[in-house]
């Protein structure tokens, strides 16, 4: 049997064992307490680095887009300013020039005020609205001159409206051409042009004018309307003979989106109205019309 000695001998050795137990315990949790919270600071770290990236990430890409986004408003205001300008100036010479009622009748031009403005001033076009096309007609020595020189001969992408170096200033030629530029982002110039490419259009407003410094008027009848090469035979001016005339009044007919049943024939007059379609290069739209009537 155990003494009383040995059972409190035994009892000792087990609270010392399970003292040593829970001290051990304790500083298993706290092990486990500390571990956790470095791994909560690296986590954190991780955390704060990864948000710190995605930050210089965002702030880089967001600089960017601004600095996109405002170049593109630059480039499109450069873009944008020589229409606005140069349709200013078109506007003015309009005020200036033009004297018409409401209705557009009793329409006049002051070629007096166009030739002081610009000596090679010949004419002056008119559509009937809404085509929108109302502008003075000069010619030059060179076709590339008033590519990019308004009529005020200010350096302008608008150009202006010109004769073929080719032709006589008199519109007397078998086929007399004049240019415009069609503007993407604009109706000015010979944009409106392109309204002629619907035949139901032309029916409603077959016919435009040139009023010349002499005083007439010329009224043409639209009968063809279409796009060519520019190097197409139809920008011919010369012609040997009334059998070669007849035969490009042929072509001409042929390269038409449609058929206007208008007399067109070796004795005719025709002038004709050239622009770009702004799809190819090497393509016009060509509106032609013969002379119908002088006043």
């Amino acid at each position: 049997m155990e003494t009383q000695e040995e059972k409190k001998s035994g009892a000792g050795r087990k609270r010392r064992r399970a003292h040593s137990r829970r001290k051990g315990h304790r500083r298993d949790v706290k092990r486990e307490r500390t571990a956790a919270v470095r791994t909560e600071e690296k986590n954190g770290k991780k955390k704060k680095q990864k948000r710190a990236a995605f930050d210089v990430l965002s702030g880089t890409i967001l600089i960017v887009a601004v600095c996109v986004f405002v170049f593109s408003l630059y480039q499109l205001a450069i873009m944008l300013i020589p229409y606005h300008t140069g349709g200013q100036e078109y506007e003015e010479i309009q005020n200036l020039a033009v004297t018409a009622d409401e209705d557009g009748s009793g329409f006049s031009v002051d070629f007096d005020a166009l030739l002081e403005i610009n000596p090679d001033t010949i004419a002056w076009v008119r559509f009937d609205e809404p085509s929108i096309i109302n502008y003075p007609v000069v010619k030059s020595a060179d076709n590339n001159e008033y590519l990019t020189k308004t009529f005020a001969e200010n350096d302008n992408k608008l150009g202006a409206i010109f004769m073929d170096m080719r032709n006589s200033s008199d519109f007397s030629d078998r086929n007399t051409i004049i240019y415009g530029h069609h503007l993407n982002v604009s109706p000015e110039m010979f944009s409106r042009l392109h309204l002629y490419e619907d035949e139901e259009f032309c029916r409603e407003h077959p016919n435009f004018y040139i009023y010349t410094p002499d005083g007439s008027v010329r009224t043409y009848t639209v009968f063809s309307a279409g796009i060519v090469n520019a190097a197409a035979n139809n920008y011919d001016v010369e012609f040997a003979s009334d059998e070669e005339f007849e035969q490009y009044i042929e072509l001409c007919r042929e390269s038409s989106n449609y058929q206007v049943d208008v007399e067109v024939n070796a004795q005719s007059q025709i002038l004709s109205l050239s622009t770009c379609t702004g799809d190819q290069r090497d393509e016009r739209f060509l509106l032609q019309g013969v002379l119908t009537a002088v006043d």
